[in-house]
């Protein structure tokens, strides 16, 4: 086991490719996204059924602790100029390099 940043950002399903992209470039290019992010923050719900192009999408992606600062001074200007939050925590990753079958 070993520490490792856990990034969720919650943004506009319009900038999910821009949003990826930064994550790449930053050295992240793992993650996982959820459509359709219902949900409740300051400005009220963002759920809104009529506007599709304009859902919430929740971005999940892990780095190493001394690859944050690259990701988070690339994120930033972008979630400062279209909106959207990004929160970063410390977990625990654990690999596993037994095969389960093998069990």
């Amino acid at each position: 086991m070993h520490v490792v940043k856990k990034i969720e950002i919650i943004a506009n399903s319009f900038e999910l490719a821009k949003i990826l992209d930064n994550l790449d470039k930053s050295g992240v290019h793992n993650h996982a996204v959820i459509r359709n992010v219902a949900g409740k923050g300051l400005r009220g719900t963002t759920e809104d059924l009529d506007m599709t192009m304009l859902d919430n999408v929740y971005i999940l992606a892990f780095c190493m602790p001394e690859e944050l600062k690259r990701v988070v001074e690339n994120l930033k200007p972008l979630l400062n100029k279209f909106g959207g939050t990004c929160y970063v925590s410390d977990v625990m990753e654990i690999r596993s390099v037994r095969c389960v079958a093998s069990m």
